[in-house]
């Protein structure tokens, strides 16, 4: 059973910063990717940035210069260090983890954790 444990949400005034933590336990994974999503009130779950176990990292525009994903293998680990954080910002943030088979894709997803940026 994978299980994803997300830590790091918090309050910061605008122009703060935060960084979010998420470990992955479970059997092996295999090929994967992970990554962070965030779900702001009234708003479609939308993607972050996401990090392959083999390549380069992608987010999203609202993301590029200011946050920074990161990956630790041996620990089966991610993490968003979040700069410059903006109202617009406030969220719950979801860590995602995606299983790659030769025939789909299995998700799994974090319990999410709050940010929230002050103006």
């Amino acid at each position: 059973q994978v299980q994803l444990t997300e830590s790091g949400g918090g309050v910061v005034e605008a122009g703060g910063s935060l960084r979010l933590s998420c470990v992955a336990s479970g059997r092996g994974f295999g090929r994967n990717v992970m990554g962070w999503f965030r779900q702001a009130p009234g708003k479609e779950r939308e993607l972050v940035a996401s990090i392959p176990y083999v390549g380069d990292a992608n987010y999203a525009d609202s993301a590029k210069g200011r946050f920074t994903i990161s990956r630790n293998k041996a620990r089966n680990g991610v993490y968003l260090q979040m700069n410059s954080l903006q109202p617009e910002d406030t969220a719950v943030y979801y860590c995602n983890l995606k299983l790659l088979y030769d025939t789909g894709a299995s998700d799994y997803w974090g319990q999410g954790t709050q940010v929230t940026v002050s103006s």
